[in-house]
């Protein structure tokens, strides 16, 4: 009998795809943010520094924790290089604590600095 049994293959195939299904929702990275919704273009993927405020106002630079005289001094020492910062906010910090930080931001030389939000849904 010179017949392949693919029967153990398609037993472990299912098993991986399961598997994968299981983890591939829990592969998300970064910093977890409730970001508010507004319209625009996505953006294109490519090097950039983010800069993270969750609720109780901690401050994350690209997924390091720093503190707000921290985050000046390493923005100043790459400002030289003219980076984009991206500034990913949760929806329920304070205006005013968000203005102060985007004041240091550009304090520290950094001239482009965005603001990162959830595309809105329209039902049309």
């Amino acid at each position: 009998m010179s017949e392949i049994n693919v029967t153990p293959f398609v037993d472990v195939m299912l098993v991986l795809l399961v598997i994968f299904m299981v983890t591939a929702p829990l592969l998300q990275q970064g910093i977890d943010v409730n970001l508010p919704k507004a319209k625009g273009r996505e953006l294109a993927p490519e090097e950039r520094i983010s800069l993270v405020i969750r609720k109780d106002q901690t401050i994350y630079l690209n997924d390091n924790p720093v503190s707000l005289s921290g985050m000046r001094r390493k923005l100043e020492s790459v400002s030289k290089l003219n980076p984009n910062v991206y500034l990913k906010a949760d929806r329920d910090v304070p205006y005013g604590f968000i203005v102060v930080v985007m004041g240091e931001v550009k304090e520290a030389g950094i001239e482009k600095l965005g603001m990162v939000t959830e595309p809105a849904i329209s039902m049309k």
